[in-house]
C-alpha cells in the first residue's frame, strides 16, 4: 500500500487518476495476499511484477503521451509511490520503450552478465513453437 503524507498537499487533477490508481492498489493487495500453493519460487513475485508494470504505464500514458496531468502531479506520484521512476526512466530510452521491469536488464542478477531473455527481439529467438517467458516477471517479450 502506497503511504498517504498529510503534510503535502496534493496537486490539482488529482481527481482524474485517484479511481484508476485505487483500482491497480486494490489489485496490488489482492496478488500480495494471494496463494502461492503450486507456484514455482520465482512465479510467486510475478503478478505484483504486471501489476506495477500497468500502474506506472498509466501514469507515463498520463504525463508523456496524453500531456493530461500536470508536471506537479506526475512528481507527486513518482515521490509517493504510485509508479516506479526508474521503469519510466528507462521506457523515455530508445529501445526500452516497451520494458517490462527493471530486472530484466539488471546483469548483476545473472550468472554470465547478460540480460534476461524477454529482451532478445523475437526475430533473432530459434522458432521451436515454445512461448518464452522470462524468469523474473513472467513477459513473453518485452524488446522492440
Amino acid at each position: 500500500m502506497v503511504k498517504q503524507f498529510t503534510n503535502v498537499p496534493i496537486p490539482q487533477g488529482w481527481d482524474q487518476i485517484k479511481d484508476e490508481l485505487e483500482k491497480y492498489n486494490e489489485m496490488m493487495r489482492e496478488a500480495e495476499n494471494s496463494s502461492t500453493k503450486g507456484k514455482k519460487k520465482n512465479e510467486y513475485l510475478w503478478p505484483i511484477y504486471r501489476i506495477n508494470h500497468l500502474r506506472s504505464r498509466f501514469i507515463y500514458t498520463k504525463y508523456y503521451l496524453d500531456k493530461e496531468i500536470s508536471r506537479d502531479l506526475y512528481e507527486y506520484c513518482l515521490d509517493h509511490g504510485y509508479a516506479d521512476k526508474d521503469l519510466i526512466a528507462k521506457w523515455k530510452k530508445q529501445g526500452y520503450e516497451y520494458l517490462c521491469c527493471i530486472n530484466c536488464i539488471s546483469t548483476s542478477n545473472t550468472n554470465y552478465g547478460t540480460t534476461c531473455i524477454c529482451r532478445v527481439p523475437r526475430d533473432q529467438l530459434q522458432d521451436d513453437g515454445e512461448d518464452i517467458e522470462c524468469v523474473n516477471c513472467g513477459c513473453n517479450g518485452c524488446s522492440t
